[in-house]
C-alpha cells in the first residue's frame, strides 16, 4: 500500500481510534472496545482488508486496562498490514467476537480465550482449542504460576 493510501487509511480511521501510528510499515490504531467490529467492517468493505491473520493479547497485570487484545489484518489488494488494539479490564476481559465477517476468527478466538481468558462475545464456541478440558486457568497470563500442576485426564480410546 503507497504511503498516500497509508495516510488516507489514517485520516478515515483515526476519529475512532485513540492514536495512530505506524511500526515496522504497519498502521497501527488504538480502538476503544466498542469501535471494533465497526472499524474491522470498513477495513474489509471500504479497504479491502480481506484476510484476518490473527488476534492474540499482552497481559498488562499493573495496568488498570489489563488486558491489550491485539488483531492483525492483510490486504492482498494493497499488501499491506493493519493492527487494531483495544484495551480491557481483567473483571471484564472481553470484546465482540469478529465471526461473523470472517469465519476464521471462531478458532482464532478460541486459542486467544484458552491462553489468555479473553471473552469474545457472540463466538458461539469457545470450547478449548488448545488445552484440554479441564485445564485450570490460562497459562499465558502473567501471574499464572510456572509450576502448576493440572488435574490428571483419565486416557479415553
Amino acid at each position: 500500500m503507497a504511503t498516500s493510501a497509508l495516510d488516507s487509511l489514517r485520516e478515515q480511521i483515526l476519529p475512532v481510534a485513540g492514536a495512530a501510528t505506524l511500526s515496522h510499515g504497519t498502521l497501527v490504531f488504538a480502538l476503544a472496545p466498542g469501535e471494533l467490529v465497526a472499524t474491522v467492517r470498513r477495513l474489509r468493505d471500504e479497504f479491502g482488508f480481506d484476510l484476518f491473520l490473527d488476534v492474540t493479547a499482552v497481559d498488562w497485570p499493573a495496568d488498570v486496562l489489563r488486558f491489550e487484545i491485539v488483531h492483525h489484518f492483510y490486504s492482498t489488494l494493497h499488501k499491506a498490514r493493519v493492527r487494531l488494539k483495544t484495551r480491557v479490564a481483567a473483571a471484564d476481559p472481553g470484546v465482540d467476537s469478529l465471526v461473523g465477517l470472517y469465519g476464521s476468527a471462531a478458532f482464532m478466538e478460541r486459542e486467544c480465550h484458552d491462553m489468555y481468558g479473553i471473552d469474545f462475545h457472540g463466538n458461539g464456541d469457545l470450547r478449548p482449542i488448545l488445552l484440554y478440558e479441564g485445564f485450570s486457568g490460562h497459562p499465558l497470563r502473567k501471574d499464572y504460576p510456572k509450576r502448576r500442576e493440572q488435574p490428571l485426564v483419565p486416557y479415553r480410546n
